[in-house]
């Protein structure tokens, strides 16, 4: 498990810290990020978007290119669905738990954050989509999105959810997403359990 610290010593790759004539000391971003015509979905996952899992992937797209990122990772993803989605949230043992996850996840541009600058994410837990079209997605976030697919796809259902993307983000340990789970002290294990149980009761009911 890796501490999150704020901003400490280490210097982070595609970053420079400048004085400025108030005599602040500031950070700019070297790193040429995504863009806004960055497909919000990895070509070639097959992922059927809904009104609700677009809005999901744009504001993911958003955050990256808001805070300069190369690629979109699986925090951006985490962030993303935990506001959009409500679902999700219930899946979260209350709101003091959530709000520190959010808290984590809002402080990446200030604080941990800064150390995957200029880094691509690549867990190397699950194999990742590749081809012309997914450069601006990190290898595990497209993996990620390329699971919630296929879990769709064998309950039958022509598109992923909320629960799906929840539980593919949470299935690979090595992942952002799980770090800044596990730094909120969130039981990763025990969150997929519950994302699982309550897709199995939505397809119950339907």
């Amino acid at each position: 498990m890796h501490a999150f610290g704020g901003m400490c010593g280490w210097a982070v790759p595609g970053m420079s810290a400048r004085l400025g004539s108030d005599g602040v000391r500031r950070v700019h971003n070297r790193t040429a990020g995504i863009s806004e015509q960055t497909s919000p979905t990895p070509p070639g996952t097959g992922f059927g978007l809904t009104a609700e899992m677009t809005a999901v992937a744009t504001g993911a797209r958003r955050r990256a290119v808001r805070g300069g990122d190369r690629h979109i990772d699986t925090a951006h993803l985490l962030h993303s669905l935990i506001e959009a989605d409500p679902a999700v949230r219930e899946t979260f043992d209350g709101g003091p738990q959530l709000a520190r996850v959010l808290g984590y996840l809002v402080q990446r541009s200030i604080g941990y954050g800064l150390r995957w600058q200029g880094k691509q994410e690549d867990s190397g837990t699950f194999r990742a989509v590749r081809g012309a079209g997914t450069a601006g997605w990190s290898p595990s976030a497209a993996a990620a999105v390329g699971r919630a697919a296929r879990s769709a796809a064998l309950r039958g259902d022509a598109h992923a959810g909320g629960l799906d993307l929840l539980s593919a983000l949470v299935a690979d340990p090595r992942c952002r997403a799980v770090e800044v789970l596990e730094q909120a002290g969130v039981d990763a294990a025990r969150l997929a359990e519950r994302a699982t149980g309550r897709q199995a009761g939505a397809g119950s009911r339907t």
